[in-house]
């Protein structure tokens, strides 16, 4: 005759068992909806930077000395004026997330467009927060006026000998996160306009992701 006892052990560890694995099952369907929702949520917030198009609206880009350059036709401002060195680029936002800009950093002379960014810690912060909504336009702009500063004669050398420049340009979502540098490449135009030289062309070269793995 069979034991009561055992049998009711059994049946209860059968069902320790069977609860254990349904609870199991359970918690890793919604660790994988919640990872899910979190991507979503993230890709929703992202922002992925390119220079503007040629068909893109003409955009009026001011300084804090009351400069102003014009900026159409995806073109970008390469100017030095007074003294002082003007560089502003035409965004466009082609991601569903706010871009929210930080900093920039200013190449001359030969690199590569692999060549990695440089440190954070070396990126010049924005004076003023500049914003790229999501599917529109904006800019990125930047101005040095000291001769003794260290980009300043790299910089004044390139404009004045029409040599190509590359900026990188760090931003992030407007949580604070997701943080990319985009690589652009400025060159002075073949056929520059006799009233605009200032006006260069502007490509997008490479991205980095610094908070998530790169996608190459």
């Amino acid at each position: 005759m069979a034991d009561t006892d055992t049998i009711a052990s059994l049946a209860t560890a059968g069902g320790t068992l069977v609860l254990a694995l349904a609870t199991f099952s359970s918690t890793r369907s919604a660790n994988r909806a919640a990872r899910v929702t979190e991507q979503a949520l993230k890709v929703g917030l992202r922002p992925v930077l390119f220079n503007a198009r040629p068909q893109d609206p003409t955009q009026e880009v001011g300084y804090g000395d009351d400069h102003w350059v014009l900026l159409h036709d995806g073109l970008a401002a390469v100017q030095q004026s007074a003294g002082n060195l003007y560089l502003a680029i035409p965004l466009r936002n082609v991601a569903a997330g706010l871009a929210v800009l930080h900093g920039w950093h200013v190449w001359t002379g030969q690199i590569g467009a692999d060549t990695p960014p440089s440190a954070i810690d070396e990126f010049r912060r924005l004076t003023r927060d500049l914003y790229v909504p999501a599917g529109d336009v904006s800019f990125w702009q930047a101005a040095i006026r000291d001769a003794g500063d260290v980009q300043y004669g790299p910089l004044q050398e390139a404009i004045i000998s029409r040599t190509p420049i590359f900026v990188d340009v760090l931003y992030g979502d407007h949580e604070g996160g997701q943080r990319t540098i985009t690589r652009f490449y400025i060159t002075p135009r073949a056929q520059a306009a006799e009233t605009e030289p200032w006006l260069w062309t502007c490509a997008t070269v490479r991205h980095w992701n610094l908070d998530r793995d790169d996608p190459r």
